[in-house]
């Protein structure tokens, strides 16, 4: 097809994330954030990327989603990239949970609408924001494909085994209650560029990918395929986070309701924003975190050994799922950014083949790169993520067969893996 370009839409209940991207080189055009909508002091901050732009940014109310699109969209225009451009293919919009349904990328229609509205009782906090920017950009380019690229999705690849809760069978179908797991689009994308920066094809790689951010989440990994992933029915399950517990006893929120005399949502409140690393010492910037621990803060200090060692127990555990590892990658804000979290992650793992090169560790860069030494058994990489443009290749590999299905997305996405960052 001849139009190249995917604007890429992530949807939040008071903000809008978005790049605009050019397919022929997975170049960015533009990119920006709309935050604080509905506030007076909403701000719109945008980047146009070609032809040297300077960044613009403004201030002062913008009442809903919709105003904030044609907010986005008039930035664009001044840079001749606007929505009417007859070079814009699709629409590509993050879309947080898509069930069991949504296995792969697909053209929004009512059906799909319908579908991710179901699917609110399960993610009440992103399911509503996202249907607000797909409608809200099918109102603006009723003419143009709208893609729902779901995060759930890379892990429906997960066995019964791994994808079941150990609870009655027919109360847990009824109510949708399994493992969904969630970053899907992240893991994909770094699975995939492991691989590649390995020199092998994704089906022959096994990893465990470790996105680290505010939000984190485990995955094991194994041919390209997700075999398992900490995030269960919500994203509050698994590694220790910014400020959600993650694991816990789920006899601890029958004693805070019975003995602590808390609500559901109190305890709904404590677990999703005041755990974490945050409720075990007050900070939830890993930054700020290791600064208090090398002033030899004893509460920073705990907070961090506990962060790792539920770390390190996901890396034991998924080691132990897949047989074979040939490399645990580690992404996002924290994982790209914090050696020492990579280095404590890997600590004394050396009968499983893990260690990390001081000096390679210690390397600041935005490509992807090895930081276990020369030979090691198993390989530790950081891998920059790319959630943009893993949505990006999906919805162009999409909307190009022109046949409604996802056929060579994969491929691909495959092919581009990697070259966000270059």
């Amino acid at each position: 097809m001849s139009a190249t370009r995917v604007l890429v839409l992530n949807s939040g209940s008071s903000s809008v994330k978005y790049q605009l991207l050019d397919m022929r080189d997975s170049s960015r055009l533009a990119l920006g954030l709309v935050e604080r909508i509905g506030e007076e002091s909403s701000r719109l901050k945008h980047s146009p990327l070609a032809n040297g732009g300077e960044p613009r940014e403004t201030t002062g109310r913008i009442a809903d989603h919709e105003a904030a699109l044609k907010a986005v969209a008039e930035e664009l225009a001044r840079d001749g990239l606007g929505l009417d451009s007859p070079e814009l293919a699709a629409i590509g919009h993050r879309v947080v949970h898509g069930g069991q349904t949504f296995t792969q990328p697909t053209v929004v229609d009512e059906t799909v609408l319908a579908e991710i509205e179901r699917l609110i009782p399960v993610a009440p906090l992103h399911n509503p924001a996202n249907l607000t920017g797909i409608r809200t950009a099918q109102a603006l380019r009723p003419d143009l494909p709208q893609v729902a690229v779901f995060d759930t999705a890379f892990h429906t690849t997960m066995p019964e085994s791994a994808a079941r809760y150990a609870i009655d069978v027919k109360t847990a179908d009824e109510h949708r209650i399994r493992r969904y797991g969630f970053h899907g689009t992240s893991h994909a994308y770094v699975s995939r560029a492991t691989a590649k920066l390995l020199g092998k094809a994704p089906e022959d790689v096994n990893v465990i990918v470790l996105h680290l951010g505010n939000g984190a989440s485990a995955s094991a990994v194994r041919g390209g395929r997700c075999v398992d992933t900490s995030m269960g029915l919500t994203p509050l399950e698994g590694l220790v986070m910014g400020t959600r517990s993650g694991d816990i006893d789920p006899a601890v929120i029958f004693h805070l309701m019975r003995v602590g005399g808390m609500s559901t949502d109190e305890i709904d409140n404590l677990l999703n924003k005041k755990s974490g690393l945050i409720g075990l010492c007050g900070d939830n910037d890993m930054r700020e975190i290791r600064r208090r621990v090398e002033e030899g803060d004893e509460q920073a200090e705990l907070a961090f050994d506990i962060y790792i060692h539920r770390l390190k127990k996901y890396i034991g555990a998924y080691y132990a799922v897949l047989g074979r590892v040939d490399a645990v990658a580690f992404t996002a804000g924290v994982g790209e950014n914090a050696a020492p979290v990579r280095e404590a992650a890997v600590a004394d793992l050396d009968e499983l083949g893990l260690t990390v090169d001081d000096a390679l560790n210690a390397v600041r860069s935005d490509e992807p790169r090895l930081v276990s030494p020369e030979g090691a058994r198993v390989a530790v990489a950081v891998v920059p993520t790319d959630e943009e443009l893993e949505i990006a290749s999906q919805t162009y590999a999409l909307v190009s067969n022109g046949n409604g299905n996802a056929n060579g997305v994969a491929d691909r996405a495959a092919r581009d893996a990697g070259q966000g960052h270059a």
